[in-house]
C-alpha cells in the first residue's frame, strides 16, 4: 500500500495540501503518510475499499513468517507508541513471560487528552487497518484473544468498526483457524464510559474486568506480567497499531527509512486553537519541527489573524507548555523532553497574543480536578485545591500568597523541581522532563502542570489580578495561609 495515495472522490485526483470533507478535520499533504492512505478515498472504511487498496495483505505476509520474525521486524521497526510514552511496541511485547497463558491483547481506543482527536477519526475512516494491526500483534505475541476498548462517546467509531469485524468474520479474516493456519483469533468490540483516566493502561483494565476504572500499582502490575485478568497482557494504542500493516507490507528497513533513527515513521497530530487552519495531520516522525506545523503552509499554515505567538502546549492538555523560543524543537521524544516537556499524544494547543493566560490555565486544571479517580490522596484533594484557588485568582479574589499557596499544593503531587521551558528573557534554563510524582497516575501532575507552566512563564498575569490581604478581608476571601509562613528552611 506505500505506492497508494487513492482519491478522495472516485475517478478524480487526489486531494493535496487541503482537506478531504469526509475525514472532517483532516489535511493531506505531500509527506509520507503510512496510517491515512485510505482517508482520500470516500468509502476507505469500507470492506470493499479495504480490500481493493490492500488490506490485510500485511497480515497474509506476517501468516507465511513465524511470529518470532514477525515480532522481530516490529522490533526493528522501533515503533513508538503513539498514547503518549512513547515506549516502542516491539520492546513492549517481549516483557510477556514466555511460557505463561492465556494472554490479551488490549486496545486503548479511549482517546480523551484535552486538544487529542487523531485516534477517533483512525477508527472512523479506517477501522480494517486497525483490525489488521491488531491481527498481527496478536500473530506475533501467540495470543487468541483481543480487546477493543473505544471511548463511548465515539460513535462512528464503534458503528465502523463493528461493521468491519462482522465483514473481516465473514471473510474468514478473524475466527478460528484464519486462512487455514493454526492461528486463531477472537476481537472483542467494548464500549467505554467516558472517564479520562481509564486511559492509564492499569485502569483501562479495570473497567474492561467490570471494576471502577482506577489506576494498579506498579509493581506488581506491570500488564504483561500481570494485566487483564491476571494474565500477562498488551495494551497498546490505536494508533500504534495501524502502523503494524505498512510495516509488514514495506519492511522495517523501508518504515526506518522515513524521519529518524530514534524517531522513525510518521506521527498523526492533532493541533487546536489560535492557528489559521487546525486540524489532524500526519507529519514525519523526527525531523518536524513544531515552527513547520504551526508555519507550513501544508500544515496550519500561521497563527489566527496574523496575531504572535504567546505559548503552545505540546503533547495534549496535560504537557508542560512551550513558548515561541521553542518552536524549532522537533518532534522527538528526547529533544522534547530536554526542552522540558513531552509530545504525548500528538496534540498541540496553540495560544495567542490574546490569549488570558491564568484563564486557560484553569480551564485545563478544572478538566483534570474533575477527572480524578479519588484513588490517590494527592490527586483527590490536591485536584480540587488547585482548582479553588486558581479559581479565586481568575475572579480578582486572589493575593499573593495564593500564587504561593498554588505551588505548594503542586508539590505535594509533583515534589522536586517540576519540567519546564527554558525563557531567555526570564533567564530561565529548561528544567528536562519527566517529573517525580505521588500518585499511582498521571491525572494529579496533569493537573499541576498547566498552573506550573503558566506561572512560571506568565506570572505578571496573575499578579495583575491580585488583590492584597486587607481588600480580601473586606469582601469576606480567606487569606490563604502558607504552609511554610516564615520561609525558612527546614532543618
Amino acid at each position: 500500500m506505500a505506492h497508494l495515495r487513492g482519491s478522495h472522490r472516485k475517478g478524480r485526483e487526489p486531494v493535496t495540501a487541503t482537506s478531504i470533507p469526509h475525514a472532517p478535520g483532516f489535511f493531506a499533504s505531500e509527506t509520507p503518510r503510512v496510517v491515512t492512505q485510505r482517508f482520500d478515498y470516500e468509502d476507505g472504511y469500507t470492506f470493499e475499499r479495504a480490500m481493493a487498496t490492500g488490506a490485510y495483505e500485511g497480515f497474509k505476509t506476517a501468516l507465511t513468517r513465524t511470529p518470532s520474525e514477525v515480532h522481530d521486524e516490529v522490533r526493528a521497526a522501533t515503533v513508538l507508541g503513539r498514547g503518549g510514552a512513547g515506549f516502542p511496541a516491539g520492546v513492549k511485547w517481549g516483557f510477556m513471560p514466555p511460557t505463561v497463558w492465556p494472554r490479551y491483547l488490549v486496545v486503548n481506543g479511549d482517546e480523551s487528552e484535552p486538544g487529542t482527536y487523531k485516534d477517533r477519526l483512525l477508527m472512523e475512516r479506517d477501522p480494517h487497518q486497525l483490525i489488521e494491526g491488531c491481527l498481527i500483534a496478536a500473530y506475533a505475541t501467540g495470543l487468541s484473544q483481543c480487546f477493543l476498548y473505544v471511548r463511548g462517546e465515539m460513535p462512528l467509531a464503534h458503528e465502523r468498526i463493528a461493521q468491519a469485524l462482522n465483514d473481516a468474520y465473514a471473510d474468514g479474516l478473524i475466527g478460528k483457524n484464519i486462512q487455514g493456519t493454526n492461528f486463531s483469533l477472537d476481537i472483542i468490540l467494548h464500549w467505554g464510559a467516558g472517564a479520562y483516566v481509564v486511559g492509564e493502561e492499569t485502569a483501562l483494565i479495570e473497567s474492561l474486568e467490570g471494576k471502577r476504572g482506577m489506576p494498579r500499582l506498579k509493581p506488581p502490575y506491570f500488564p504483561a506480567a500481570i494485566g487483564l485478568y491476571g494474565q500477562p497482557t498488551i495494551v497498546n494504542n490505536v494508533e500504534t497499531l495501524s502502523n503494524l500493516p505498512w510495516i509488514l507490507t514495506n519492511g522495517a528497513a523501508a518504515y526506518t527509512a522515513i524521519g529518524t533513527e530514534s524517531s522513525p515513521g510518521t506521527r498523526v497530530v492533532a493541533v487546536s486553537g489560535h492557528v489559521k487552519r487546525p486540524g489532524v495531520f500526519e507529519i514525519v516522525n523526527g525531523t518536524t519541527t513544531f515552527r513547520d506545523l504551526l508555519y507550513g503552509e501544508d500544515y496550519c499554515q500561521g497563527i489566527r489573524d496574523d496575531n504572535e505567538l504567546k505559548a503552545f502546549v505540546p503533547g495534549g492538555g496535560s504537557a508542560p507548555w512551550f513558548t515561541p523560543e521553542q518552536l524549532d524543537v522537533p518532534f522527538e521524544g528526547r529533544e522534547c523532553s530536554a526542552a522540558g516537556s513531552m509530545l504525548g499524544s500528538g496534540a498541540i494547543m496553540v495560544m495567542d497574543e490574546t490569549t488570558d493566560i491564568p484563564t486557560a490555565a484553569l480551564s485545563l486544571t478544572r478538566f483534570y480536578a474533575h477527572e480524578s479517580c479519588g484513588k490517590c490522596v494527592p490527586c483527590r484533594e490536591g485536584g480540587t485545591w488547585l482548582e479553588k484557588i486558581l479559581t479565586r485568582v481568575v475572579q480578582g479574589r486572589g493575593t499573593s500568597r495564593d500564587l504561593d499557596l498554588l505551588l505548594e499544593v503542586g508539590a505535594t503531587i509533583c515534589p522536586g523541581d517540576f519540567p519546564h521551558a527554558s525563557s531567555s528573557d526570564l533567564g530561565l534554563d529548561a528544567t528536562p522532563f519527566p517529573y517525580k510524582m505521588t500518585t499511582i497516575c498521571f491525572v494529579g501532575p496533569s493537573a499541576f502542570a498547566p498552573i506550573h507552566s503558566a506561572l512560571t512563564l506568565f506570572r505578571g498575569e496573575f499578579e495583575d489580578r491580585l488583590i492584597d490581604d486587607d481588600a480580601a478581608g473586606a469582601i469576606g476571601v480567606p487569606v490563604a495561609i502558607s504552609s511554610n509562613p516564615t520561609g525558612e528552611e527546614a532543618s
